[in-house]
């Protein structure tokens, strides 16, 4: 039998007005054992704990393949008292968490799904 096609990934859709494209993650600081979903929007930058957490894009297959969903991220801790360092920059996939998740000695972070975000007057924000 002949191996599928590939399937290319595509821009998540448009967003309705009112509402921006965007990424639904979901975080895990393991010191507080908390765990919390948050949407950023394409371009936005997110703050979870010591961490911050840039999105430049959110992906998803064409419709007659499988879903999946890949964002786009930049992932800085930025400690206190030390100098900021990227720990992740690069595409995180919702279907293989396990190998595209950021894993820190602190906080685990992983892509849910491609989202839309309502519109905001600045950026949100989780500690």
């Amino acid at each position: 039998m002949p191996p599928a096609p590939f399937k290319p990934l595509q821009p998540s859709p448009a967003a309705p007005a009112g509402e921006r494209r965007g990424v639904m993650l979901q975080g895990l600081d393991k010191v507080t054992t908390r765990t919390s979903r948050f949407p950023v929007a394409i371009g936005d930058t997110l703050t979870f704990g010591t961490l911050r957490i840039s999105v430049s894009e959110c992906m998803v297959n064409v419709p007659e393949a499988p879903a999946e969903a890949a964002a786009f991220l930049t992932v800085v801790d930025n400690k206190p008292g030390q100098s900021a360092e990227t720990l992740f920059s690069g595409w995180m996939f919702a279907s293989s968490p396990g190998l595209s998740a950021l894993d820190s000695s602190v906080y685990d972070v992983w892509v849910v799904a491609c989202a839309n975000v309502a519109q905001a007057s600045a950026p949100p924000s989780s500690k």
